[in-house]
């Protein structure tokens, strides 16, 4: 999972750069520094969803709108129904089997697979396994991220958040 990260990491990156506010050459954007550059999961920021939890890796505060989330959905649930908005998306499967719905078609994909969402088209993701389905959403923001819907209703099968680490 580790090198499925990196990747998409780098991935969100180079999808962003040319999303990114022009500087002038050879200016580095102001304010980042290689503390504030590093997001590790942490188990103790989960946001539970009805249907599994999610993390915010980088939400929109961070750099100008530009997030990367990771959705971890129970098997055979969706965190909502099909739907379009502005923004392109895209969705980078790490562990589960997915569904992507795109203007009507669908198909079915698994780990180390990107889907896109271009702007404006209807699109979905459910998990279509019978094991959680855990996928980094990462997508340009172009007003603010919407607050997490409370409260959580949970739903039989739904992926439960883990647990923080018992420190000493």
């Amino acid at each position: 999972m580790k090198a499925s990260l990196l990747f998409a990491g780098c991935l969100a990156a180079s999808a962003f750069a040319a999303d990114s506010a022009p500087q002038p050459a050879g200016a580095p954007a102001p304010g980042y520094t290689l503390a504030n550059c590093i997001h590790r999961f942490d188990p103790s920021a989960v946001v539970p969803t009805s249907v599994g939890y999610q993390f915010w890796f980088a939400d929109s505060a961070f750099a100008g709108g530009q997030t990367v989330k990771l959705s971890v959905v129970g098997p055979h649930l969706a965190t909502h129904p099909p739907h379009r908005h502005a923004e392109d998306e895209f969705f980078f499967i790490l562990e589960g089997t997915a569904e992507f719905y795109l203007d009507g078609q669908r198909q079915t994909a698994g780990p180390m697979t990107l889907l896109y969402c271009p702007s404006w088209h209807e699109h979905g993701i459910r998990n279509a396994g019978d094991t959680d389905l855990k996928y980094l959403v990462i997508k340009k923001y172009l007003g603010p991220v919407p607050a997490a819907s409370a409260p959580v209703q949970p739903v039989p099968g739904a992926a439960r958040p883990p647990r923080p680490a018992a420190t000493p």
